[in-house]
């Protein structure tokens, strides 16, 4: 168990005076069985003329904003979060037999529930199903070890590069080329679950880091669909097994839907922007 403070700024700056469309904001951390969230506050700049909170179909807290027909070069959103990690054993939980080796014969009603993250988000990569299946055997089908395996092999083959913005490379891609970003990283975990039927999403978020370190950036890693424990994350980015080091703000079948800010402009649509992001995150507690 761990109690955080995290304060996030995010600033756009625009070339040239624009005016802002509807934004959805998803950084209000989650409050579910592994983290309790104790404040919260947001502040933009320029002031929304309306805001509302309301759940998407994950269960993510959305923030809605709507601005008035104002010019303005710059938008900054400032967030302060108090948030306490719950789990610090992240294999606490009692599979049921049919759930221990994969593929899992999940009942049909649960296979309606999670047949969106059974769903291969970037199409079916031939290289990496096969992969996956090669990490399956070599675990004898065990689905915990091939977990744990997965997020081994991707952490000590691959290597981590810093880009900032864009979408995820295709699982494919990554495989093939062997690095990439946390949220690459991401995709090709879930592929390789989805690939041998194990439920899996994307989840954006925080992670505390080393003790000395001053600079944080957004995390991302899947969290795959135990029977019998839940949702339960895994980091190939750090070789890790998610316990009380990270703080969830979003998760979602589809990485799009875990973005932390998405808007449109309404004036100003070819307005060049640049985007300064800075996050700091103090352990409280321990």
């Amino acid at each position: 168990m761990a109690r955080y403070r995290i304060v996030h700024h995010t600033r756009y700056h625009y070339a040239e005076p624009v005016q802002l469309g509807t934004h959805i904001l998803r950084l209000q951390p989650r409050v579910d069985g592994s983290q309790n969230l104790h404040y919260f506050t947001c502040e933009i700049a320029p002031t929304p003329s309306k805001s509302i909170d309301w759940l998407d179909l994950n269960g993510n807290v959305c923030r809605q904003l709507w601005f008035t027909n104002t010019d303005i070069t710059t938008l900054s959103i400032a967030t302060q979060s108090d948030v306490e990690t719950l789990r610090s054993n992240p294999f606490d939980y009692f599979a049921p037999d049919w759930a221990i080796t994969a593929p899992l014969d999940y009942p049909q009603s649960l296979q309606r529930q999670i047949a969106p993250y059974l769903t291969a988000a970037y199409g079916d990569s031939p290289a990496v199903i096969d992969w996956a299946h090669q990490l399956l055997h070599q675990v004898d089908n065990n689905v915990s070890l091939f977990l744990t395996h997965l997020t081994q092999v991707i952490y000590q083959t691959c290597t981590y590069e810093t880009r900032h913005h864009g979408p995820p490379w295709p699982p494919g891609i990554v495989l093939a080329n062997q690095q990439g970003t946390c949220r690459d990283f991401t995709v090709l975990f879930m592929a390789a679950c989805r690939a041998v039927g194990l439920a899996a999403r994307f989840v954006s978020g925080y992670q505390r880091g080393d003790a000395d370190q001053e600079v944080h950036d957004l995390h991302a890693w899947p969290e795959v669909y135990v029977p019998g424990g839940g949702w339960r994350g895994f980091d190939p980015t750090l070789g890790l097994a998610v316990a009380d080091g990270h703080i969830a703000l979003a998760a979602a079948a589809d990485p799009t839907q875990t973005a932390v800010v998405t808007g449109k402009l309404q004036t100003g649509y070819f307005s060049q922007s640049s985007l300064d992001t800075t996050i700091q995150l103090k352990v409280l507690a321990e």
